[in-house]
């Protein structure tokens, strides 16, 4: 492999990668602006975090999900398998609006598991081939690399395994694609449910609706990021396969 090839692999800024970069520190940074904002706004009912994802539950006839502190900053996700809503505890306990907005959003996963919603079904079929799938990507795109800077593995080989690296960052893609409307569908129960039950004041559900998009632009980042990724092995698979020729 020539000293272009190894360039325009390694290259992390090229325009393939860049976009996906600055969109994924806009929107953590945006996320937590939002979220340190509203973090210190009381809701106005003074319930907890777990005491809204609770009555959300409770009113769907989900007694048997429960709810559960973590450690962490936002480590806050839904457990199809054990059934169980776990909430950071910053939202665990804490009685602002953006604890009720992250701990609704997560309760809305459990009506969605509840309710056989298909994207999320399909997101949790997919779970065990995109963790096989990542792992793969990195061993062949990363080990090979490696491989060949020392002279263990010849480029041509490396040329051939890159469409199982682009099959496999493919996989990665698709279930970043899928999550956008599980986590979207989320929010939207969410702030249906907050209100219905009158767990926060209508004048509130715009606070409550900046927290939930922010979070949501993290994902619609991470797609981005994946398809640019893919893009960016497709463009290397045909340089090489130019150089072969």
């Amino acid at each position: 492999m020539n000293e272009t090839t190894l360039a325009f692999f390694f290259m992390p800024f090229d325009i393939f990668i860049l976009p996906g970069l600055i969109l994924g520190i806009y929107a953590q940074m945006k996320l937590m602006n939002v979220y340190r904002r509203y973090i210190r706004e009381p809701a106005s009912r003074g319930l907890s975090g777990a005491e809204a994802a609770r009555s959300i539950l409770d009113a769907a006839g989900l007694a048997d999900v429960s709810v559960r502190p973590i450690p962490g900053a936002l480590t806050d996700h839904y457990d199809p398998t054990r059934r169980t809503l776990f909430l950071s505890q910053d939202n665990f306990y804490g009685r602002s609006l953006a604890a009720l907005g992250v701990a609704a959003h997560e309760a809305g996963h459990a009506l969605q598991h509840q309710a056989a919603y298909a994207p999320l079904q399909l997101r949790m079929a997919l779970v065990p081939a995109t963790a096989l799938a990542t792992k793969a990507a990195f061993l062949i795109l990363f080990g090979g690399m490696a491989l060949m800077m020392i002279g263990f593995l010849h480029p041509v080989v490396f040329a051939k395994l890159l469409p199982w690296a682009i099959g496999a960052y493919g996989v990665v893609a698709l279930f970043q694609l899928i999550t956008l409307p599980v986590e979207y569908d989320a929010s939207r129960r969410a702030k249906r449910r907050l209100l219905a039950l009158g767990l926060i004041d209508p004048a509130e559900a715009g606070a409550v609706s900046r927290v939930l998009n922010a979070a949501a632009l993290t994902y619609v980042a991470a797609l981005v990021t994946a398809v640019l990724e893919l893009l960016r092995l497709v463009m290397l698979a045909q340089f090489l396969g130019g150089n072969d020729a």
